[in-house]
């Protein structure tokens, strides 16, 4: 297949979150690896190093600090962590934090939305991380009035971690609808929907993700986002993103942000075999 999509499409769509399971890499090999790919054609491709506020020790003890690391971190404690978070990674010269992740809820997110507003520095994005329950109209339009972005889990380790594509189609398209700029975190590291032949889990695909947001930004319904999700087809759901053109891309991205893999070099590798990876980037 010829290259036709533009990088543009897969610019930092890829967050590396190397660290977080089911990659588990040890911390010096994960900031190793990332920091290599700064050198690499497939750099354009990389968002920052995800590690969680539990983790931060061991990720101070293997940084060099020249140039800093872009970082995005994640806190599951949710809002009483963001305060001491962000004043001790901000004292940190080794690295530029990016963004936050933060876990939260309906019933927690107004006194989250507060706290974040109070401590959470300019530049910095927020990614507020709500059970897929609670991704509803009323409280995106509460992150968007804020300034906050949507993360939406779309994996993990048992089979109930995994969203039906109804499920996540209504998500992505409240989203949409909405107005919000969103993530997506776990199970994305192929391209294509499939079943993975060990767990049984039925996985989504980031390339099906891409298309399912395009179809909620052209104003298609339910039907035809899951519909995009549920594609297993590879070389269709390859040749259908490889029809969006420039002007297409840039509405998607602006909602579709990144997701988080724990092996950057697989969503890459899938995209050089469906012939999707930009002729610079190979």
């Amino acid at each position: 297949m010829t290259t036709t999509t533009p990088g543009r499409l897969f610019h930092g769509l890829l967050d590396d979150a190397a660290i977080f399971p089911p990659g588990d890499a040890p911390m010096a090999d994960a900031v190793r690896a990332h920091v290599g790919r700064w050198q690499s054609p497939q750099a354009p491709l990389l968002g920052p190093f995800i590690c969680s506020l539990p983790r931060w020790g061991e990720l101070t003890a293997v940084l060099s600090g020249a140039p800093p690391l872009p970082l995005s971190l994640t806190l599951p404690g949710g809002a009483e962590q963001v305060a001491a978070a962000v004043a001790e990674v901000g004292a940190e010269p080794a690295v530029r934090l990016v963004a936050l992740e933060v876990a939260g809820s309906a019933e927690t997110l107004p006194g989250l939305v507060a706290t974040l507003h109070r401590h959470v520095p300019p530049g910095v994005s927020v990614y507020v991380e709500l059970p897929l329950a609670d991704v509803t109209a009323p409280h995106i339009g509460t992150l968007v009035g804020a300034g906050l972005r949507l993360k939406i889990r779309t994996g993990g380790v048992v089979a109930a971690a995994y969203p039906g594509e109804r499920e996540l189609a209504g998500a992505l398209l409240a989203a949409v609808r909405s107005g919000a700029a969103f993530k997506l975190t776990a199970g994305l590291h192929d391209p294509v929907r499939h079943r993975d032949p060990v767990t049984g889990f039925e996985h989504h695909g980031f390339l099906n993700v891409i298309l399912a947001t395009a179809r909620a930004v052209e104003g298609s319904g339910a039907d035809a986002v899951a519909e995009a999700l549920a594609d297993q087809d590879g070389a269709r759901v390859a040749a259908a993103v490889a029809a969006i053109d420039d002007s297409a891309a840039g509405p998607i991205r602006r909602h579709f942000i990144s997701f988080g893999t724990c092996s950057v070099s697989e969503p890459i590798d899938g995209l050089r075999h469906h012939g999707l990876l930009p002729e610079d980037m190979r």
